[in-house]
């Protein structure tokens, strides 16, 4: 008996199977094989793409989030609709409608993907990659519905249709795992409200700042990007709020309005260091600020912006 305990005790226990899509989508990950197509593709995405304001609506910096995920509720929604009315008699000119509105729709929402996954991780891209392939695929079948249906197709036309909301729902899938499993376009800035408690903190002394150059320093659980320009001392969470690139090796720059930036090592994003409001993308949520101030013995203290 005991040596029966000890040989179940050695096995450890089971591990616990996951479910077939996970496992398909997390193997895309490590796909390796796609890396030289996403390397052309997102250079060829940042050649095109220059900084500036194009990209940076591309990108939703005006909107304070990525506008990309809502775009898709266009085709998605218009597609879907196609479906349910291709199964219900005289819903023929609405469902063509339809299925126009949905390729209009899907042109700014993969101009805007596109920008998005050119600044992405590589594991991501992988997956990004193959999720656009999907939702293009998806493009293409219900043009040629469209072509089939104005031809008085109508049967071919609902067929066409169908196979194409069978690879948008594979693409959105892969989407979902970018965005929620991956978290493409969520903000990685640290959560300061939950951190950080309120009031000031002291930090370090402020003869240890050098002047015009970002150092590390901690508060609690969380890395701070701190920057002595003179006199002011900014202070932001050092997470960049687009996928968490260390802000305090990033460049430190001024805007065309004069005000102090730092732009993040790993994709460029830009904020105003006396805020932390975004300037430039790709990041689309401000970083998070501290007030700070000078005690009369040398210590810099902060506490969050509000």
């Amino acid at each position: 008996m005991n040596r029966r305990a000890s040989k179940i005790f050695r096995r450890g226990p089971r591990p616990v199977a996951r479910p077939r899509l996970v496992e398909v989508a997390e193997s895309l990950e490590q796909a390796r094989g796609l890396d030289r197509a996403v390397g052309a593709i997102s250079m060829a995405v940042r050649r095109t793409l220059h900084p500036g304001r194009v990209k940076d609506v591309l990108h939703g910096v005006p909107a304070g989030h990525p506008a990309h995920p809502p775009l898709t509720d266009v085709p998605v929604g218009c597609w879907a609709s196609v479906a349910v009315l291709d199964l219900l008699p005289g819903t023929r000119r609405a469902a063509q409608a339809l299925v126009a509105a949905g390729i209009a729709g899907a042109i700014p929402t993969a101009l805007t993907g596109w920008a998005d996954w050119s600044a992405l991780h590589r594991e991501q891209q992988r997956v990004g990659l193959v999720h656009a392939m999907g939702t293009s695929t998806a493009t293409l079948l219900y043009t040629a519905s469209l072509v089939a249906r104005w031809r008085g197709r109508q049967g071919t036309g609902r067929v066409l249709g169908y196979a194409g909301l069978t690879a948008l729902t594979a693409g959105g899938y892969l989407g979902g795992h970018l965005a929620f499993r991956q978290a493409a376009g969520a903000s990685h800035a640290d959560p300061v409200a939950h951190l950080v408690p309120l009031g000031w903190h002291d930090l370090c002394p402020a003869s240890e700042l050098p002047d015009g150059w970002p150092v590390h320093r901690r508060l609690g659980y969380i890395g701070l990007f701190v920057l002595r320009t003179g006199d002011d001392i900014h202070v932001l969470t050092d997470r960049c709020s687009h996928l968490a690139g260390p802000l305090h090796q990033g460049r430190v720059i001024t805007d065309d309005n004069a005000d102090i930036c730092v732009v993040c090592p790993w994709h460029g994003s830009t904020f105003r260091v006396a805020d932390g409001s975004v300037v430039h993308g790709p990041a689309t949520g401000r970083q998070p600020a501290f007030e700070s101030r000078v005690l009369d013995n040398g210590i810099v203290q902060v506490r969050p912006l509000g």
